[in-house]
């Protein structure tokens, strides 16, 4: 036999458990060399540049 739970879990208390559970949104910053918005303490994805320094070739499309 397993372990079963005594009672119902409330929909309120679930839902409070859950509280953490969201998808946090990125912070955004403008990228010094292009001005594209790109996540912060990362490289930019349209320049390919991170702290002034070009860190990817940039691919013409």
């Amino acid at each position: 036999m397993g372990a079963l739970p005594k009672r119902k879990i409330s929909k309120s208390r679930r839902d409070r458990r859950r509280a953490h559970d969201s998808i946090k949104t990125f912070h955004l910053v403008r990228c010094s060399s292009c001005g594209e918005m790109k996540r912060s303490h990362h490289m930019c994805l349209e320049c390919g540049s991170y702290k002034g320094r070009q860190v990817l070739p940039v691919v013409e499309d």
